[in-house]
């Protein structure tokens, strides 16, 4: 029994994790082979995205529709974005402290000289992020964020035509349980995809993984990690409470695997939405921090921001002080909300920070905060991502009371055990 529990719980992430492992092996030893793998995480993600589009809409306009009154969802959304914002300044700021103990570039570099098309215009830059002219530009991945406002109208729309008692929350609500069973069937496909998107990976960036950015790129794996396994149970003790910590690694590592793996927030949203479920976390909390978790709760890519600009301050400035981080760091939130879902970043984070802080040596910055952003993506959008899940149980505090976790799963002994 105790075998088939484990398999249960845990299978699942093993094979995950074995594409992985064997995608990376294949990328280092052969790379002709590995470069000609894509297409089988290509198709993977592709699919993700087919189904997430509508699931981002349908779940936050469900979720507010469905809600008892306007004012809890505004709640629900206030708690959501404050959450988001405190714990992305926490990790920030251990990036700041930690490249100013271990600078991250410590000999003279050579940069080669690179090309950018042009800057980006602060007002395209607004008007793009949150909205489009065309109502069918809101139907891609590309258009997350107006996608999500658009959602929120619809939403409080419903909730001022009826609310849960209308045909359309009662809709939307089936919509959104029928795209979850669409998502658990692509995810049978998942350990094929990822076996084929990292031995891709590998093969084309392999050198650079020994080469001038690997101080760099071990100081960020390194914290990734150190931040998920140390700050992660921090935020979901006083989240959740008692117990708490115990119920988060047994769902956090689903969500972690499939963002690392895809290397993109979207795409893991449907696997987030499925851990919140068996945790218990409330639809109107998770149906809400999620799909908006994936654009706009970027711990990771805070992190990122920080030591690319960490980087190239080695490169061509003596020192990189308290000022220019902040500085970066409200920059780099602001500049890639709207990219966090897509494998890469779209380079708009780099590129906005590279003319910000090196105007002047911006076609030698922007590539190399791009090569960094390229390299630093699996880690940084796991952390995004199992962020998000994380970041349910703190709002839940707030909108559900501080025993919510004990009163979802009815004081389980096996759930809520003492906590070593």
């Amino acid at each position: 029994m105790a075998k088939k529990s484990f398999f249960k719980n845990y299978g699942f992430i093993l094979f995950m994790l074995t594409g992985i492992v064997a995608g990376c092996l294949v990328g280092a030893l052969k790379p002709s082979l590995g470069s000609k793998l894509a297409p089988l995480g290509t198709v993977f993600i592709n699919l993700m995205f087919c189904v997430v589009v509508p699931m981002v809409f349908c779940s936050i306009a469900s979720a507010i529709s469905n809600m008892s009154s306007a004012k809890r969802a505004g709640k629900v959304m206030g708690i959501t974005i404050a959450t988001f914002l405190v714990t992305a300044a926490i990790a920030a700021v251990i990036m700041y402290l930690v490249v100013r103990f271990f600078p991250v570039v410590t000999g003279d570099y050579k940069a080669t000289e690179g090309t950018v098309d042009s800057t980006l215009g602060v007002a395209d830059m607004i008007i793009n992020f949150f909205t489009k002219p065309d109502f069918v530009e809101l139907l891609s991945r590309k258009a997350i964020l107006p996608l999500i406002i658009a959602a929120v109208f619809f939403g409080f729309g419903v909730q001022m035509s009826g609310g849960k008692e209308s045909m359309v929350a009662k809709l939307l609500d089936n919509l959104t349980a029928c795209l979850m069973n669409v998502v658990k069937i692509i995810t049978y496909y998942a350990p094929i995809g990822f076996f084929g998107f990292f031995a891709s990976l590998v093969a084309t960036f392999g050198p650079d993984l020994i080469g001038d950015y690997s101080r760099t790129l071990i100081v960020y794996y390194v914290l990734s990690f150190v931040y998920m396994f140390v700050f992660f149970p921090i935020y979901a003790r006083f989240g959740g409470g008692k117990g708490a910590v115990k119920v988060m690694w047994k769902h956090l590592f689903r969500p972690a695997a499939v963002s690392f793996g895809t290397c993109s927030s979207v795409a893991t949203i449907p696997t987030n939405m499925e851990v919140c479920e068996e945790t218990g976390v409330s639809k109107e909390v998770s149906n809400i921090v999620v799909p908006i978790g994936a654009t706009m709760h970027m711990d990771g890519s805070a992190m990122s921001a920080i030591i690319k600009v960490a980087f190239l301050f080695g490169v061509f400035r003596p020192d990189f002080g308290t000022g220019e981080a902040i500085l970066a760091i409200i920059v780099a939130v602001f500049s890639s909300v709207a990219m966090s879902g897509i494998p890469g970043g779209g380079g708009t984070g780099e590129l906005v920070l590279c003319t910000l802080f090196f105007p002047d040596q911006l076609a030698v910055a922007f590539p190399i905060a791009l090569a960094i952003g390229n390299l630093v993506d699996p880690p940084a959008t796991m952390v995004n991502s199992a962020g998000d899940y994380v970041a349910t149980y703190i709002v839940s505090r707030f909108v559900e009371g501080k025993d919510w976790l004990q009163k979802k799963i009815g004081g389980s002994k096996e759930e809520l055990a003492t906590e070593e």
